[in-house]
């Protein structure tokens, strides 16, 4: 998680707190087990975060990259 979405508010469709059960209870010391729909939305949600980060690296490779030495600068 980012320092700025423990701030901002939540993104729809990111969480459901309805299907939330990661709330541990008095003396419970084994780990839940993850469901094959959990699996699938945290799959999906990895690849959302994948796109989003190299559609951002584009961007940032193309702000920064180095200038033609043949292009004339004005």
């Amino acid at each position: 998680m980012k320092l700025f979405e423990m701030y901002a508010q939540p993104i729809e469709g990111y969480q459901d707190v309805s299907q939330d059960n990661s709330k541990i209870k008095w003396k419970e010391t084994r780990k839940s087990k993850l469901t094959l729909r959990q699996i699938r939305k945290l799959r999906k949600m990895m690849d959302v975060r994948n796109y989003e980060k190299v559609s951002n690296l584009k961007k940032v490779r193309t702000q920064y990259k180095p200038v033609n030495p043949e292009q004339p600068t004005l």
